[in-house]
């Protein structure tokens, strides 16, 4: 059993900043891909960012410069550090990762946790 929680959302001016960790815990053989989406309401979910176990990663156009995902491969956690944040930004973030198991590797994804941004 793999369990992915999140932590770190909340309210937030326009221009301020947040941090979202994400732990995967459970019978972990390996982490491969990690990475963080997001649903906005009445929007489909849309791929945030993502970060190989070689520290590659990929960010989306529209939070390009302003977010910045990393990893602690000790720990099996993904952060997402986000900085001067938009109310456009508002959303439900999940944390995903694709994590070898006995016996085969699948995709998880976390609860999720609200991030609004708002004055």
């Amino acid at each position: 059993q793999v369990q992915l929680v999140e932590s770190g959302g909340g309210l937030v001016q326009p221009g301020g900043s947040l941090r979202l960790s994400c732990a995967a815990s459970g019978s972990i053989i390996s982490i491969n891909r990690m990475g963080w989406y997001r649903q906005a309401p009445g929007k489909e979910r849309e791929l945030v960012a993502t970060i190989s176990s070689d520290s590659s990663t990929n960010v989306a156009d529209s939070v390009k410069g302003r977010f910045t995902i990393s990893r602690d491969n000790a720990k099996n956690t993904v952060y997402l550090q986000m900085n001067s944040l938009k109310p456009e930004d508002t959303a439900v973030y999940y944390c995903n990762a694709l994590i070898r198991t006995i016996p085969s590797m699948n995709t998880y994804w976390g609860r999720g946790t609200q991030v609004t941004v708002s004055s």
